[in-house]
C-alpha cells in the first residue's frame, strides 16, 4: 500500500517478559503501572484517530477518550481537536451500543464492519457513529486506512490493539512506529496471545525495526521502534 494514501500508523502495546499481551482468558490488560497508563494517553494524544478491534473494546471496557486536561490543551494549541477520532473494527458487527465507548461523550466514533452486522445492531448504532459496512468476509485494512485518510483527513493513526489487528497491519506493511512497554510479569501458556496473537503461522516476510529510544521507569522499560524500509 502506498504510504501517501494512508495515515502514519503508530501501535502501542504492553508485553510481559515472555512476550504476552494478555492472559489465555484474554483478561483486561492491567499488568502495567499507573505511569504506563499515563504514557498510553500521551501516545494516544499524538493521533488524529485511535484504532481498536472489537474484542479489545469489549474486554477492556474502553471509552477511547482523552480526558486529561493538559493533553487536550496541548492538542488545541496545535490547532487539533481536543480528542482523536475513535475508530472500531468488527467484521461480524457484534457490537453492543451499551458499551462504554458508545455511551461516553467525546470525539466522533467511526465503525467499520461488514454486511454480516445484524440489522438490529445496525439500526441501534446509526445514531451513535459513522457506520461503514463493507461487502467482505473480513475487513480489508487497506480500505480502512484509505478511508480514514481520504474521508476524515487522518494523518496519524494510533492502534491500541488487539494482536489480530496488529498482525494485519504488519502483514500489509502499514506499521511505522511501535511503542512497547516491557513489564516484569510472566504469564506463560501457548493460548496467551503474543504481539501477533495466537496464530502459529509465520508472517509472509520479516519486518525489521530500529530501536529509537529506551527508557526505564521503576520496573518497566519503555521502548520506541521505527520501521525500516528500503
Amino acid at each position: 500500500m502506498n504510504r501517501r494514501d494512508r495515515p502514519r500508523v503508530i501501535a502501542n502495546f504492553a508485553i510481559t517478559a515472555d512476550g504476552k499481551v494478555s492472559t489465555r482468558a484474554h483478561t483486561p490488560a492491567a499488568f502495567t503501572s499507573p505511569h504506563d497508563k499515563r504514557r498510553l494517553l500521551e501516545i494516544r494524544a499524538q493521533g488524529d484517530a485511535v484504532l481498536v478491534g472489537r474484542n479489545t473494546v469489549a474486554t477492556d471496557a474502553m471509552s477511547l477518550t482523552l480526558r486529561d486536561r493538559t493533553l487536550r490543551a496541548k492538542r488545541r494549541a496545535k490547532g487539533l481537536p481536543a480528542e482523536p477520532l475513535r475508530v472500531i473494527l468488527s467484521a461480524r458487527g457484534d457490537l453492543d451500543p451499551a458499551w462504554k465507548v458508545f455511551q461516553s461523550p467525546g470525539a466522533r466514533r467511526i465503525v467499520f464492519s461488514t454486511f454480516q452486522m445484524p440489522d438490529a445492531t445496525r439500526g441501534a448504532l446509526l445514531p451513535l457513529c459513522d457506520l461503514h459496512l463493507l461487502d467482505a468476509e473480513t475487513i480489508p485494512l487497506e480500505d480502512v486506512l484509505s478511508a480514514l485518510r481520504g474521508i476524515y483527513g487522518v494523518r496519524t493513526l494510533v492502534c491500541e490493539g488487539g494482536p489480530t489487528l496488529f498482525r494485519g497491519l504488519v502483514e500489509i506493511d502499514a506499521l511505522d512506529v511501535l511503542y512497547l512497554t516491557a513489564a516484569p510479569r510472566i504469564f506463560g501458556g501457548a493460548a496467551a496471545p503474543t504481539l501477533t496473537g495466537t496464530n502459529p503461522d509465520f508472517l509472509a516476510s520479516i519486518h525489521r525495526f530500529q530501536l529509537e529510544s529506551l527508557r526505564q521507569h521503576g520496573d518497566e522499560c519503555y521502548l520506541r521502534y521505527r520501521a525500516l524500509r528500503p
